[in-house]
C-alpha cells in the first residue's frame, strides 16, 4: 500500500506540473534587435560570463548615412543581442591613418590583464594602403586606445601597388606564442609572429593561402590541429552573393593547411573543404566567420549573411545588408560543418546552452537509375534533342566527345555573347553529370576560361557551374545571374578544386516543397568517385530551366573543352 500511495502521489505531482518546458529556441539573424547589418562579425567571452559581439563599419540601420567605427554588441545568451555603442567614436582614427579609412573586421583577444583589438585600417598615409592596426583596453567594452603604429604596416607588392592587409585573426599556441593571420585576394592570406606584447608583427612571414581565392581568415586550435577557415567569392553582389566558407588545417600555425582531400590552400588549384555556403533558403552570401564556444562545451559559428528578398541596406547596389547569424558548428570526422552540413538555419533553432552528442552528417545527393532518353555519350554528331544558343560552327562532335574550342564571348553582364549548347530537363528531381576536360595551365593568367554545365532560362537568368581561370588559380566557380532593380546581379559560390585537366560536374536538381523553385546544387570530382557538394543556386518557380553545356570566357590562348557525356540520372 506504501508502494501504491507513492506513485499516485508522484502521478498526481506529474499532472500538477504538466508537460516539461520546451527547450529554448532561437532564429536568425541574432543581431535584429539592434542592426540590420552587422558584418564579419567576431564573439569573445567576457570575464562576466557574457558575451561581446564586433563587426565592420558600417550604418547599422536603414536610413543612417553614419558609418558606426566598429560597432559592438553585448549578450548573456548568445541570441538576443543589445548594441554596447562604438568602440571609437568620431575623429578616433590612429594617427597613421588617412582621415577618409574605415576600419573593417576586428578580431579581439584576452592578453593578460587587458583586451586587444587587432583591425584592419583601410588607408593610411602617406599612400593610401592598408594596414592591421592594434588597440587595447581594459575590459572587451573598452575605452579603447590605439597604438602608435599598426600591428602590420602596409606591404608593397611586387610590381608595384599594395597587398591588402585586411581581416585579421589572432591564434595563440599552448606555450604562449601568438600569431596573426592577414591578408586578402591581393596577396593572399599570410602568418607572423607576434611580440610578446601583442602589437606587433616580428621576422618572417608565412603564405598560408593563395591570393585570388581566400580572404576572412580565422583559427582555432582543436586536438593538435590548426584549423584555417576562410571565405572565398565575392562578399557583396546582393542576392547573388556566393561568399561561403571553407577550411584547411595543419598541425603547425605556419601551415601547410590542406583540407580533407590532401588538397593545399597555397596553391593554384587550391582546396578548402566546405564549411557552409548558401543551401537554397533564405540566406546568401553566408561567410566571414568568428567561432565561440558556449558554456556547455558546444562550439558556435559566428559569421555574417545576406537575406537574398532584402540585400541592400537602403538603394539597390548599394551597402549590402549583412546581418550577423549564430548556427550551430559540428566536429565530423576531424572537420567542421555548420549544422551537420545543412548549413545556415533560417527557422526556429535549439539555443546554445547545451551540449550535443554525436550527430548525423546532413545527406547529400545520390545518384540513381540513368535515365537514356535524356543522357548523350556523344558518339556521333548532336543528337536531334539539342538546340543551340547562338550556334557556333566550331562545335564538333565524334567518337564519345564533344570539343568546344573555348569562345572569347561571355554571359554576365551586359556581353550575352557566348554560345549555349542545351536540352530539355527531365521532370522531377535528378542529378546532371558530365566529365570536362580542360587545359588552363597553372598559375598563369587566363582569365577567365572555362567550360561546364548551365542550368538556363534565358540570358539574363541562369547558373552556371564551370572549371574556370580566375587570375592565377583555377576553381569550380557556381555563379548566378538574374534580373535586378533595373539591371542585373551577377555572382559566384566556389564549389570545390577542379582536376589538372579533367574535371566531373554534377548539378543536383529539386523542386523546393515550400515555394515550388528549383533548386540546383554543384557537386565537383577529380577523379569521378569522390565527390565534394557545394552550395545551391535557385531558379524561379515559374520558370522551365533547360540544362546545357558552355565553354567561354577568353579565346586567348586557344585552348578546346571536351565533354564525354551529359547524363541524367534521378536523385
Amino acid at each position: 500500500m506504501a508502494l501504491a500511495a507513492s506513485l499516485t502521489a508522484l502521478l498526481t505531482a506529474v499532472t500538477l506540473l504538466g508537460p516539461a518546458p520546451a527547450a529554448p529556441r532561437y532564429q536568425n539573424p541574432v543581431s535584429s534587435g539592434f542592426a540590420d547589418t552587422f558584418a564579419d562579425p567576431v564573439i569573445i567571452a567576457g570575464d562576466n560570463h557574457d558575451w561581446y559581439a564586433y563587426g565592420t563599419s558600417d550604418p547599422l540601420r536603414e536610413g543612417e548615412r553614419t558609418p558606426h567605427r566598429i560597432p559592438t554588441a553585448h549578450s548573456t545568451d548568445l541570441v538576443n543581442w543589445t548594441y554596447g555603442g562604438d568602440a571609437f567614436g568620431p575623429g578616433r582614427l590612429p594617427g597613421y591613418a588617412r582621415p577618409t579609412a574605415a576600419l573593417w573586421a576586428p578580431d579581439v583577444r584576452r592578453a593578460g590583464d587587458r583586451w586587444i583589438m587587432y583591425v584592419t585600417v583601410t588607408e593610411t598615409e602617406p599612400d593610401g594602403a592598408s594596414a592591421i592596426g592594434v588597440a587595447t583596453a581594459p575590459s572587451p567594452t573598452g575605452p579603447w586606445t590605439f597604438a602608435p603604429e599598426p600591428a602590420v604596416p602596409p606591404r608593397a607588392a611586387p610590381g608595384g601597388g599594395w597587398w591588402w592587409t585586411f581581416d585579421p585573426a589572432q591564434v595563440t599556441e599552448p606555450d604562449g606564442t601568438r600569431w596573426l593571420y592577414y591578408g586578402s585576394y591581393f596577396g593572399g592570406i599570410w602568418v607572423s609572429r607576434l611580440t610578446a606584447d601583442g602589437l606587433r608583427v616580428t621576422g618572417e612571414a608565412t603564405r598560408v593561402a593563395i591570393d585570388n581565392k581566400f580572404e576572412g581568415a580565422y583559427v582555432v586550435r582543436r586536438a593538435g590541429w590548426y584549423y584555417l577557415f576562410a571565405s572565398s567569392a565575392n562578399c557583396c553582389a546582393g542576392p547573388t552573393t556566393g561568399y561561403s566558407v571553407s577550411v584547411g588545417r595543419s598541425r603547425s600555425p605556419q601551415g601547410p593547411f590542406l583540407d580533407r582531400d590532401g588538397q593545399s590552400l597555397n596553391v593554384s588549384r587550391a582546396g578548402g573543404t566546405p564549411v557552409i555556403a548558401p543551401n537554397g533558403n533564405r540566406w546568401v552570401g553566408t561567410g566571414h566567420n568568428g567561432l565561440i564556444t558556449d558554456r556547455a562545451g558546444q562550439d558556435w559559428l559566428v559569421y555574417h549573411a545576406i537575406d537574398r528578398a532584402d540585400p541592400y541596406l537602403d538603394e539597390p547596389f548599394g551597402i549590402n545588408e549583412r546581418p550577423m547569424l549564430l548556427d550551430r558548428l559540428d566536429w565530423i570526422g576531424g572537420w567542421p560543418t555548420v549544422n551537420a552540413g545543412a548549413w545556415a538555419s533560417e527557422t526556429p533553432m535549439p539555443a546554445p546552452g547545451r551540449r550535443y552528442g554525436p550527430v548525423r552528417p546532413a545527406p547529400v545527393p545520390q545518384p540513381g537509375r540513368l535515365l537514356p532518353g535524356h543522357s548523350d555519350e556523344f558518339r556521333t554528331g548532336l543528337a536531334p534533342a539539342w538546340d543551340s544558343v547562338r550556334p557556333d560552327p566550331a562545335v564538333t562532335v565524334s567518337g564519345g566527345q564533344l570539343r568546344w574550342p573555348v569562345q572569347g564571348a561571355d554571359l554576365t553582364g551586359d556581353s550575352d555573347s557566348a554560345g549555349v549548347l542545351l536540352r530539355d530537363a527531365p521532370a522531377g528531381n535528378w542529378i546532371a553529370e558530365t566529365k570536362v576536360t580542360l587545359d588552363l595551365g597553372e598559375d598563369t593568367v587566363r582569365n577567365y576560361q572555362q567550360a561546364g554545365l548551365i542550368a538556363y532560362v534565358d540570358d539574363d537568368h541562369f547558373a552556371r557551374l564551370s572549371t574556370v581561370a580566375i587570375w592565377n588559380t583555377r576553381q569550380v566557380e557556381f555563379g548566378k545571374e538574374m534580373p535586378y532593380a533595373t539591371g542585373t546581379s551577377y555572382g559566384g559560390t566556389i564549389a570545390g578544386t577542379p582536376g589538372r585537366t579533367t574535371t566531373w560536374l554534377r548539378l543536383a536538381h529539386r523542386i523546393d516543397p515550400s515555394n515550388g523553385e528549383h533548386e540546383y546544387r554543384a557537386g565537383v570530382s577529380r577523379d569521378g568517385r569522390a565527390w565534394t557538394w557545394g552550395g545551391v543556386w535557385t531558379l524561379p518557380a515559374d520558370t522551365t530551366p533547360r540544362i546545357g553545356l558552355i565553354a567561354h570566357g577568353g579565346a586567348e590562348p586557344a585552348v578546346t573543352a571536351g565533354f564525354d557525356y551529359l547524363r541524367f540520372r534521378r536523385w
